[in-house]
């Protein structure tokens, strides 16, 4: 019988840390104490300033369609935050509200790319990415990327993978799961790269504001022909109301538009109001309190990490993820992650959620969790080390 499957479904890879993740919230309804470090959201609640908002709006009762492209005061306001934080001025036009990155990437990828056109990324990368290239059936070819370049991809090695089919590069930075960040003078070559061969580049700039001690550069510092991905969920920590944003090159607009339109016809309306309040100053000023949380965070768990024999040789700048070899204990770190979760109750991800290059010697830690429980998360595994 022939399946009314859509081929296009055997493409789309599944999460392997959902499976991991199942199993953890089994293991807690059956009273086991679970250290949660495989799932990519702050811990922190969403600031209250912008929960406020949000109340406030829909106490009025107004929470009708938004245009397709979000609210005109909210694209005024990302324009603006690019002027103040990025030096960048940015046509509102251009900038279009979204049902989270997600919502972003579809836009993105649904008026610029064409069956068997070809997208190029890192490996590792967040899977989703090369998903999203698969539904509109293209080709997501992932280069193997390693420390020497801080896990991102180089002009050199767009120049080599580019042939006839290549319609852009797609560069996450800070990156997930690496945490690692493009040097600018790259990211800037990169970029033209892609725009002297005619090509789409696609920035991923999810996790800006969680850098530290850089500057992670915007794509419109060098350019304005570029596509820019971003969200308030990470930074801004509105993870659960699903609201990003997306600028597109000046003759996307249009048909961005229209795509948008007739896929979310608008951008959740409370999101939108509550998402004015992000950009206040009390808001800004409280994220970046949280911002200096996950930098100790970062020093701490990077260096009980190493002291327990993992290799991490760039230490990220960005993001709250450490992705370490575990080569040393394991050739197998899916199965590593699981018997980890079963027998020490820490919960953690496996490299093959995010490529195939070296997948089996890598784990990704997120420290989405407070420095005690950490800590105690730690000596879990350093017991769970001492058994292998």
């Amino acid at each position: 019988m022939t399946s009314r499957l859509a081929k296009r479904t055997a493409d789309i890879t599944p999460f392997y840390v959902m499976e991991l993740l199942r199993r953890a919230k089994q293991l807690e309804t059956q009273g086991r104490d679970i250290i949660h470090m495989e799932i990519g959201e702050p811990d922190f609640a969403t600031p209250k300033t912008i929960v406020d908002a949000g109340i406030k709006q829909l106490q009025t009762g107004d929470i009708k369609y938004t245009p397709a492209a979000g609210l005109p005061e909210l694209r005024e306001k990302i324009a603006d935050f690019y002027q103040t934080r990025y030096a960048v001025k940015t046509d509102k036009e251009r900038i279009f509200v979204t049902p989270g990155a997600s919502g972003a990437f579809l836009l993105a990828l649904g008026v610029s790319l064409n069956p068997g056109d070809e997208i190029l990324m890192a490996d590792p990368c967040y899977p989703c990415n090369s998903n999203f290239v698969s539904l509109f059936e293209g080709k997501a070819t992932t280069l193997p990327v390693d420390a020497t370049t801080g896990y991102q991809l180089t002009a050199e090695l767009i120049k080599q993978h580019w042939n006839q089919t290549t319609k852009g590069v797609l560069i996450a930075s800070p990156s997930n799961p690496t945490g690692t960040l493009i040097e600018p003078d790259v990211f800037k070559q990169c970029i033209q790269t892609v725009n002297d061969r005619g090509g789409c580049f696609y920035s991923d700039e999810i996790y800006h504001g969680l850098v530290y001690g850089k500057h992670a550069p915007t794509a419109l510092e060098y350019t304005s022909n570029t596509f820019v991905i971003n969200s308030f969920s990470k930074y801004f920590g509105m993870t659960g109301w699903r609201i990003g944003w997306l600028i597109v090159p000046d003759e996307f607009v249009e048909a961005t538009e229209k795509l948008a339109q007739n896929i979310f016809i608008a951008t959740p309306t409370l999101s939108q109001h509550a998402a004015l309040a992000a950009f206040d100053d009390e808001t800004l000023e409280e994220l970046e309190a949280r911002r200096a949380e996950f930098f100790d965070r970062r020093d701490y768990l990077y260096g009980a990490l190493v002291k327990l024999g993992f290799e991490i040789p760039v230490k990220p700048d960005g993001a709250f993820y450490i992705y370490a070899n575990c080569a040393k204990f394991t050739d197998d770190s899916y199965q590593f992650a699981l018997d980890l979760l079963e027998v020490e109750g820490v919960a953690i991800t496996p490299g093959l959620d995010f490529g195939s290059y070296q997948a089996h010697q890598h784990l990704r830690f997120a420290y989405t969790t407070t420095i005690e429980r950490m800590a105690v998360a730690m000596q879990r595994l350093e017991r769970f080390i001492n058994r292998i």
